[in-house]
């Protein structure tokens, strides 16, 4: 089992950035790699982003390739989302997952978070 809580969501102006967080504990967290997603109202959970265990390899979606950075510190079993020039198209909320490989396929992630709201205004 591993517990995981987001955090760094809020109201930004577009263009702005945010830094999102993902904590994590319980089983060992670099045995994981792990995911962002995103949901926002009335559309499906979309994968966003991904990191390997160790965070040497990354994969993003198009929509937000070039302006957001993931990353890991294993050492403090936490997984980061650095979002730069935010658009009002990125509002959702945002979750991170667990899975075992670098993948955008939702199927694979088998723990959650909560998420955190980003709200991009225009």
């Amino acid at each position: 089992q591993v517990q995981l809580v987001e955090s760094g969501g809020g109201l930004v102006q577009a263009g702005g950035s945010l830094r999102l967080s993902c904590a994590a504990s319980g089983r060992t967290f670099s045995n994981y790699a792990m995911g962002w997603f995103r949901q926002a109202p009335g559309k499906e959970r979309e994968f966003v982003a991904a990191i390997s265990r160790s965070g040497g390899i990354t994969s993003y979606a198009d929509s937000v390739k070039g302006r957001f950075t993931i990353s890991r510190d294993n050492a403090a079993n936490t997984v980061f989302l650095q979002m730069n020039s935010l658009k009002p198209e990125d509002t959702a909320v945002y979750y991170c997952a667990c899975s075992g490989g670098v993948t955008a396929n939702i199927r694979t992630y088998n723990y959650w978070g909560q998420g955190t709201q980003v709200t991009v205004s225009s």
